[in-house]
């Protein structure tokens, strides 16, 4: 494969990445693996670990299987270049969600960037129901329009 055209699968993967992150928040962790995404939502002082912290693994071991089985059936084809991409997403979705939104380690804890407010208050709406039902703002990168519009334009 060209630069270009790893270039654009690893992009191309990057932006699926956060449909099928949707997809699972809605109808899988707020489905019928409830059970180990509740407590993300019950948060407990107990442990910094959570059972939701699983959810790492059920998108780590694909992206390390297309990486691995791409390098030796094609090196260098679009099958790794498609696990690199999922790895990436993965990589923003833990800065963003456990560190920057949820400060599971002390860093980046304020911003005045618009898209960054906008991103922590559409978690923050997520995370107003407590059950699993009638959730809303289940992406992570993508948050509907209007947060992104009060975060420009706050009421004083």
């Amino acid at each position: 494969m060209s630069w270009p055209l790893i270039l654009l699968t690893i992009t191309i993967t990057f932006f699926l990445m956060e449909g099928v992150a949707w997809f699972t928040h809605k109808y899988i962790m707020h489905g019928f693996l409830w059970t180990l995404h509740k407590d993300h939502h019950f948060k407990s002082k107990a442990s910094f670990w959570e059972r939701n912290d699983a959810f790492f693994l059920i998108f780590a071991i694909p992206a390390f299987l297309l990486m691995l089985y791409g390098s030796i059936s094609n090196p260098l084809g679009p099958l790794f270049w498609i696990g690199v991409g999922i790895s990436i997403y993965g990589l923003c979705y833990f800065l963003v969600h456990d560190i920057f939104i949820h400060q599971r380690l002390p860093l980046f804890k304020k911003s005045n960037h618009f898209y960054l407010k906008a991103i922590r208050k559409a978690h923050k709406i997520h995370h107003k129901h407590l059950a699993k039902e009638n959730g809303e703002c289940f992406g992570m990168l993508w948050v509907p329009l209007k947060y992104f519009k009060e975060a420009l334009n706050p009421k004083r």
